[in-house]
Order: C-alpha cells, then structure tokens, then sequence
C-alpha cells in the first residue's frame, strides 16, 4: 500500500512512528520479476513491459536542513514527509526503497496485462488505485515516468479485456468443435462399429481426450457429455449381445462336436477302411462348419476326436503298409517274369510254341496279383507289347493260309490269261484295235495278280 504523509508528530515533522531500518547500503535497483508469457498468437501486448531504474535519489529528491523530504516532480517539488531517524543518505535510500517497491507493483500489473493472466478488469482497477494514491505517495523515483506507465495501463486495459474475451470465445468454440467431432465419432463407433476390442480401445482414448479439453460452458458441456456417454453405452450394449449371442453359438457349437466325437469313437475300430475313411472326412466337413466351442474346451474337444480318427487310420495305415510290402515283392516277381518271357517268346520262330509259352506266362502273371500303384503302368505297358508281337505274328500267319486271298490270286492270273486269248483271236482275225485294246486289260489283271501273290507270300 502506498502511505500518505503523517503530520500527526509536529515537532518531528516526520512519518508516523517510523521504525529503525537497515543500515544504508549500495543504491537500491528494481527487484527480480518473472519473465512475461505472451498471449499464443495473440496481437503484440498493447503494454510495454519495461522496469523503471531507480537512478540516483538525488535526482528525484531531496531532505532539507529541517528534515523535510521532497520529491521533484515535472510541475515541481513536494513535500512527502520528514526524515529525522538517520543521516540524509540514509532517508534518501528509504524513501528510494518505498519507490523501488511500488515500481515492482507497476511491473508485475504489466506483466499480467501483457501476458493475458488474470482479468484485465482487476488489473485495470489495481493501476487505477494506485494510480490515484500515487500523488501522495512517500517515495523518491521518477514519479512522472511511474504515472505514464500507470495511465498505459488503465487506458490499455479495456482492450486487453475485449481480446481475452476474444480469444476465451475463440477457445470456447474451438473446445466445443472438438468435443462434437469426439462425440461425432463416439456415435459413429456405438451404432456401426463390430471391431470391439478396436473400437472399446477409441472409446477410452477418446474419454482421455475429452478430459483435457477445458473452457467449455456448463450446459453445452453437459450435452456434448450426453452425446458421448450416450454412445458408449449403445456401443457397450452391442458387445455385450454380440458376445452373449456368440456364448450362446458356441455352446451349441460344443454340444455338436461332442456328437461327432461319438460318432467319431464308433467308427475308430472299423476295418471298412474306404467307405470308414470317406466318413471320417465327412464328420471333418461338419466339425469345420460346427464353429469354434468356448475357448477352455474347443482344444479338449479336438484332442479328443483327432485321438478317434488317429486310431482308425494308423490301424488302416499299418494294413497299408503291409499290403505295399507285398506289392512291391509282386512287382519284383511280375518284372522278373517280363524278363524271362521277352528272351523265351519268339513267335517269329515258332508260332504255335510262343502261343503256348504266353498262355503259361499270363497264368503266371495273373497269379502274381497287384503291384504299387506307381509301378503298374511300367508293367502292364510290357506286356501289352509282348502280347502284341504274338497278335501281329498271328495275323501274319493267317493271312498266308487265307483261302480267300488265294482264290483272289487265282482269279486275278485267271482273268489275266483269258483276257490275252482274246486278244489273241481278234488280231487273228484283223482286229488290230480290240486287240491291243485286250492286251491292255490283260497287263492290268496280270498286274493285280502278281501283287495278291506278292501279298500272300509276303505275310
């Protein structure tokens, strides 16, 4: 507070029960003060934020031979009080001290004003107190400079006052966005989303959000918190009759697959191994579509009719395994056979011996059985052409002996002879041109015998 001069002590003429000071020390300067915080974005601070030096006392005023203190000022000096506790180098640090700290004051209402801190009204109405206590302040310093900071402060306070307000509005309706768009997208994930953990996960980082969003009035924060809690109940009401729906689908889906198990364990022992093996893929067929049984049991429940299928096919597999060891001793033998007939069957040289020898080998053949499967077509090709080369031979044969074709070329040569006697007879009697017309005929004819006998000794 700024204290106005006491004339309560006539004698003294001095400030009212004044108390002992420290002892006079170097020239008083401002106090420390933080550092301003503009306004983020905000126009440059209508109030310069500067400190006023002290200076030298002695500039500012000045304590008589009676005591007197006075202050120089721009319309002239003053009396603001007496000094009688100490030597004048001493008042004039006091009253210099006094000034100091009212300076520290102006600063920290600047500071305020430029950083946007607090209301501008208060501190509008803080400049303005001392702004009038200041012509009957007790203190040394450029008063004048003091006062002219003040008025910047009270004149500029208004305006400060209508930007905060600004910027608060701006703030306001930027906060009040933002909650709408969170809100917006709570909506959005309580009525259409199915990713529940995905959207459970946005809700909560949302709800986080939204704490850190301030400035909003009462009434429209209320309704935008609606909106949200709205949405997450909506949201949370789905889950929970997805996963109830889902609890309830995978309990039926348990009761099923317990049924293929049964099914599965009756079968396990069966020795029907192809008709056995398509209804085990059967009953896989339906365990896939059953769907998933509660997570604690849909792995037991596997375990226990992959251990049913498990017995049925190593049973199958261990038969298998048997029969393969056969069949290839089979094919073993079948290629041993192959390669005695292809050396002993010659039907090229005797016929009617290879006849018999093949019949011999198929019987043999036949007795052998199954060989793998991926030896068979190698085998079987084998045969077919040793049976072959006797079917050829035989055909061969055939057509040598065919009374057919040789009547044919008997025919032919037949033809041929009667057709030259004719030919004969009419150049006997003239007839050149019949003749050799004739003739002609008979070449042909004889030409066609002669390759049916070509044909039947060539077989």
């Amino acid at each position: 507070m700024i204290n106005s001069p006491d004339s309560s002590n006539p004698a003294s003429n001095g400030p009212s029960a004044p108390k002992p000071g420290p002892k006079p020390g170097p020239k008083p300067g401002p106090r420390p003060r933080p550092v301003p915080r503009p306004a983020v974005g905000g126009p440059t601070p209508a109030v310069p934020v500067h400190p006023v030096p002290v200076g030298d006392p002695n500039e500012f005023g000045r304590i008589d031979s009676s005591g007197a203190v006075w202050l120089k000022t721009a319309s002239g000096e003053r009396q603001i009080g007496s000094w009688q506790a100490g030597t004048v180098e001493e008042g004039l640090a006091h009253f210099s001290r006094k000034f100091a700290d009212l300076a520290t004051e102006v600063e920290i209402l600047e500071e305020r004003l430029t950083a946007r801190s607090g209301d501008p009204r208060k501190t509008q109405a803080s400049a303005a107190h001392l702004l009038a206590e200041l012509p009957d302040a007790q203190v040394i310093g450029d008063v004048d400079s003091l006062a002219a900071r003040l008025e910047v402060i009270v004149s500029g306070a208004d305006d400060v006052a209508q930007e905060v307000k600004d910027l608060r509005e701006s703030a306001r309706v930027s906060a009040i966005e933002r909650k709408e768009a969170l809100a917006a997208e709570a909506e959005h994930i309580g009525s259409e989303s199915t990713s529940w953990k995905a959207g459970g996960d946005r809700l909560r980082a949302i709800l986080d959000e939204w704490k850190t969003i301030k400035g909003i009035d009462r009434k429209t924060d209320d309704a935008l918190w609606r909106r949200y809690s709205k949405a997450r109940d909506a949201f949370n009401r789905r889950r929970g009759a997805h996963f109830a729906e889902l609890d309830r689908e995978r309990a039926g889906a348990k009761a099923r697959k317990e049924e293929l198990i049964a099914e599965a364990e009756a079968l396990s022992d069966s020795t029907d191994w192809g008709p056995t093996a398509a209804k085990f893929r059967e009953l896989l067929a339906e365990w896939k579509a059953a769907g998933r049984a509660p997570r604690d049991t849909d792995e037991a429940l596997w375990l226990r009719f992959k251990a049913a299928q498990d017995v049925f096919f190593q049973a199958r597999n261990a038969v298998n395994s048997e029969r393969d060891a056969e069949f290839a001793e089979n094919a073993k033998a079948k290629t041993a056979l192959l390669d005695e007939a292809e050396a002993k069957i010659d039907p090229a040289a005797d016929l009617e011996t290879a006849r018999r020898e093949f019949r011999t080998f198929r019987e043999k053949w036949d007795e052998i059985g199954k060989v793998p499967r991926e030896q068979m077509h190698r085998l079987e090709s084998r045969a077919r052409a040793l049976e072959k080369r006797l079917r050829d031979a035989e055909d061969a044969d055939w057509a040598r002996t065919d009374p057919e074709a040789q009547a044919r070329a008997a025919q032919f040569t037949e033809r041929a002879d009667k057709l030259d006697e004719q030919a004969e007879k009419a150049a006997a009697a003239g007839r050149d041109r019949e003749a050799a017309e004739l003739r002609q005929q008979a070449a042909q004819w004889r030409e066609w015998a002669s390759a049916a006998h070509s044909a039947l000794t060539d077989r």
